[in-house]
């Protein structure tokens, strides 16, 4: 296969897209590698599950609060104006629709929107979790992944085979190969590696691709 982006990449490409003045929650794990790639000079305002609206970067080693954590458990730093909830206000937020934007990981992704990122199978989380929420309330749910499993299967497909998180909620996906919306219930490819073709990228990808207008290069700098 082609040369594929590192997570870094991905994240760095998702947080390109992220509207200045924008009030984000980052899903647990890969997906809070984005807020390291927040472009100069755009305001974004970070929520957690957990009570806190507005932290900031990751403390220096050793500094580490550790009774300022994100839903993560990773020790966080505040900006000013940053404040602190309860556990079901912060859920108000979420379901109440206060979120312009949530970026989860995935299992699958399905061509109309549904996404799959909890399993219950071996060395997996009990249960779905916050993500459930935040896929219906946030106003755009985008998705990192890598583009295929470790096994070279796809992980964009035509239908969830795992238990679901949501109903077709996704919106744009940021794999390591190509960036893709979901319109219409299909896949409609927006960039991919200059490096590797149309057909190629079909072969590993489990529904259809819609070119509908130019595609893009998906460049990245190294990160």
């Amino acid at each position: 296969m082609t040369t594929k982006l590192s997570n870094a990449q991905i994240a760095w490409r998702a947080a390109q897209d992220i509207p200045d003045g924008a009030y984000v929650n980052l899903g647990i794990g890969f997906p809070e590698m984005v807020a390291k790639f927040k472009p100069e000079g755009r305001e974004v305002i970070y929520h957690t599950e957990n009570g806190v609206l507005d932290f900031g970067e990751a403390p220096p080693a050793g500094e580490e609060d550790w009774d300022l954590i994100n839903a993560g458990k990773k020790p966080v730093t505040l900006n000013p104006g940053a404040s602190f909830f309860h556990h079901a206000d912060s859920f108000a937020m979420v379901r109440g629709g206060h979120l312009d934007v949530a970026i989860l990981g995935a299992y699958e992704v399905a061509e109309n929107g549904d996404l799959a990122n909890w399993s219950t199978g071996p060395g997996s989380v009990p249960a779905v979790g916050g993500a459930m929420d935040l896929v219906h309330g946030a106003k755009r749910v985008c998705v990192i992944t890598d583009h295929v499993t470790k096994k070279g299967e796809p992980k964009l497909v035509k239908k969830c085979s795992l238990p679901l998180t949501g109903v077709g909620c996704v919106t744009t996906v940021y794999t390591s190969l190509a960036v893709i919306d979901i319109v219409n219930s299909r896949f409609v490819l927006r960039e991919k590696l200059p490096s590797m073709s149309i057909e190629e990228l079909q072969a590993v990808t489990g529904a259809e691709l819609v070119i509908d207008g130019p595609v893009g290069d998906l460049i990245v700098p190294e990160v």
